[in-house]
């Protein structure tokens, strides 16, 4: 049996157990993207109560894709001291923390919604971006990850999930181009290796770079399972340090949600287990995360134990319980978060800090 709370190491990073805070907007910065005072305290306590790895909430690299109100960025010098701030009281308790870097997309409706082609959504329109607006974000990417570094943050997640921007380069329905960013995967992919490329260059061979990305867009024609793994393969023979599996992009129907939970009992509950284990195939033994669905502590165990990811990644569960590590390994057995998303809202999503409304 893997022991979950001995430290485990991401490339040069050493974390001090298998657990991740997933990447959890607080949706509570400015009109700037400088994240508010309570953001700070927030951070310190999940530091406190013993995760391994925190991911900071997406950031912001250019305000033409900030994805909503209230969402930090990494997209100015300005923002650093008070980023700086928040790295020291994770670091003050000898957490470790990385920062997701983000480009909204078509999804970016604080911001100008344009991707990969023209794309109609339910109420919106977005436009196809221009080779010259690609790269530039190309870009701001690598300066991003450049002032996440500046800021102390111990690394950086690439965010290719969710159907954000790198989501919809990857995924075959939102991406309809017939030039070298579009068509087949190898050109799907291009965007994702680019900024990869951009962000290793700058910050060297020592410094975690990790990317999320979905097993699946559970959509009719999107990103698939078998499209996710190829991916990943290249991604970790190109040097990416972790790699954390989720799911979910542009036209998710949730009647496919269920072909990416595994047939096992014992490995059911986690959304994308499944899939995981497909991805896993292809990376090992670069060090993988699976993220959404996890309650129980047997769950997590039989993740691990049975070689479907290394890593144990969760959002919700910390906002109920940010020392909830702690009470793992005091013996608690079950998360206490029933999963209700009140903390998301439409009534108080960046109009109040996320938090659980039911502690």
């Amino acid at each position: 049996m893997v022991d979950l709370f001995k430290p485990y190491k991401i490339g040069e990073l050493q974390i001090r157990n298998r657990f991740i805070r997933s990447a959890t907007t607080s949706a509570w910065s400015d009109e700037n993207g400088i994240i508010r005072d309570e953001v700070i305290p927030h951070y310190e306590q999940l530091a406190e109560g013993g995760i391994g790895l925190i991911i900071k909430g997406h950031l912001y690299i250019d305000p033409r894709g900030k994805a909503h109100a209230g969402m930090a960025g990494i997209h100015d010098d300005a923002v650093i001291p008070r980023l700086k701030e928040l790295t020291d009281a994770v670091h003050l308790y000898d957490g470790a923390i990385l920062a997701q870097i983000n480009y909204g997309g078509y999804q970016a409706s604080a911001g100008e919604r344009m991707g990969p082609s023209n794309y109609k959504g339910k109420d919106w329109n977005a436009r196809a971006m221009t080779t010259n607006e690609i790269w530039g974000v190309v870009d701001k990417f690598g300066d991003g990850a450049s002032r996440a570094i500046s800021a102390g943050f111990d690394g950086v997640q690439i965010h290719a999930a969710h159907g954000y921007l790198i989501s919809e380069f990857l995924s075959n329905n939102a991406n309809t181009r017939t030039d070298e960013w579009g068509g087949d995967l190898k050109n799907r992919m291009r965007l994702l290796k680019e900024v990869y490329l951009d962000i290793r260059g700058r910050l060297g061979a020592d410094t975690v770079i990790s990317m999320k990305i979905n097993c699946d867009d559970f959509s009719k024609d999107g990103f698939t399972v078998d499209e996710s793994a190829q991916v990943a393969h290249a991604m970790a023979t190109q040097g990416i340090d972790m790699i954390e599996v989720s799911g979910g992009g542009i036209g998710r129907e949730d009647k496919y949600l269920e072909r990416a939970r595994h047939t096992d009992p014992s490995l059911s509950e986690p959304s994308f287990a499944g899939h995981c284990e497909k991805i896993r195939a292809t990376t090992k033994p670069k060090p993988l995360a699976l993220v959404n669905g996890f309650r129980t502590k047997a769950a997590m165990q039989a993740v691990v134990d049975n070689g479907i990811a290394d890593l144990i990644s969760m959002s919700r569960p910390f906002l109920n319980e940010p020392d909830l590590v702690k009470r793992l390994k005091e013996g608690q057995g079950e998360v206490y978060c029933i999963r209700c998303d009140a903390c998301e809202s439409n009534s108080v999503f960046s109009k109040e800090m996320l938090r659980c409304r039911t502690a």
